[in-house]
């Protein structure tokens, strides 16, 4: 794990980095939009024309921002993605967009022009240059009529009763904020600590030591990921709220990951405590794949089949090396 995210932070940027970091993201968005409309232009032909429409839109901002670009700072633009940059929303891969139906699409259409619209805006507050602040400032503006026209697909493919019930806003917020990170974590923790838990577990047959061995290991990778999470991403382009209600949702429950199946070391029978740890990291593994399904749309046994197995792998790791 690394301590501190090796990423640049967006207001360490500088305003021509500003500028080709939103023309590679215009690029990928359109490139985004084109795979919606290709994968919903047999079923639904009018709602591959808005995607349609609202990838060339991405294309003649790209444009202007290129044109700005040359106009300050000449035709060499510097390579800068998203991934380049801390907190810095990440989309999905082309190839998992195409998989998404229609009233995924929808939302998936809304959340980048949303977080689109937050970095022109942040873009804008640091510019100094007028004609590039003026720009920027009418790209967020122009972004937010976007999510008028992803909205407009709202009313025609989601049912009154799914509008009611699905406070869409606060769900995203509680799942970037809470879910993610806290996911993060509980994996890291679960899996993480198995290998020297079971090693020494197997290695001494001593249930003191393994409890003590479990705690620290626990409680220093939840340190661990939580200043990670936190020193990762400001939330301040992301959305993904604030670093240390993220930071403790992962510390948190990376230390409750790994305690799962530390604390049955506690009792002194060391088969009793190790047929109880080994029911337990069934039970986290299997929970893990659940929440992964349940709040990540994850596919429930792609997720198990991932969860499980990375642990299975690791806890054969931990029992080998200590009986060896």
């Amino acid at each position: 794990m690394r301590f501190l995210s090796q990423r640049k932070h967006f207001r360490d940027l500088s305003e021509q980095e500003v500028l080709a970091l939103a023309i590679s993201n215009e690029e990928d968005d359109a490139r985004i939009y084109r795979s919606f409309a290709e994968a919903v232009r047999q079923d639904y032909p009018a709602t591959a024309q808005i995607f349609e429409g609202m990838a060339a839109e991405e294309d003649s901002h790209r444009q202007q921002l290129i044109d700005m670009h040359v106009a300050r700072f000449g035709k060499t633009i510097p390579l800068l993605r998203r991934e380049h940059v801390a907190g810095a929303y990440a989309r999905r891969p082309v190839w998992l967009t195409r998989n998404l139906d229609v009233v995924r699409m929808r939302a998936e259409a809304t959340d980048m022009e949303r977080t689109a619209e937050r970095f022109y805006r942040a873009a804008a507050a640091r510019s100094t240059d007028a004609a590039t602040r003026k720009l920027l400032g009418d790209l967020a503006a122009a972004e937010a009529d976007h999510q008028d026209a992803a909205n407009t697909l709202e009313e025609t493919h989601l049912s009154p009763d799914r509008k009611e019930t699905e406070a869409e806003t606060a769900k995203r917020q509680f799942i970037l904020t809470w879910v993610q990170p806290g996911l993060a974590g509980l994996m890291d923790g679960s899996v993480s600590t198995l290998a020297p838990i079971f090693a020494t577990a197997f290695a001494t047959q001593d249930t003191w030591t393994t409890f003590l061995v479990g705690l620290a290991a626990s409680v220093g990778a939840g340190i661990s990921m939580g200043f990670t999470e936190a020193a990762s991403d400001d939330g301040e382009l992301s959305g993904r709220g604030s670093p240390v209600k993220r930071g403790i949702a992962s510390g948190v429950m990376t230390t409750v990951g790994g305690l799962g199946h530390a604390l049955p070391y506690l009792i002194p029978d060391f088969w009793t405590a190790t047929i109880i740890a080994i029911i337990v990291v069934f039970i986290e593994l299997w929970a893990i794949a659940w929440i992964q399904n349940r709040y990540m749309e994850t596919p429930f046994f792609r997720a198990a089949f991932q969860v499980v197995l990375g642990g299975a792998l690791v806890f054969a790791a931990g029992v080998l090396i200590g009986s060896g």
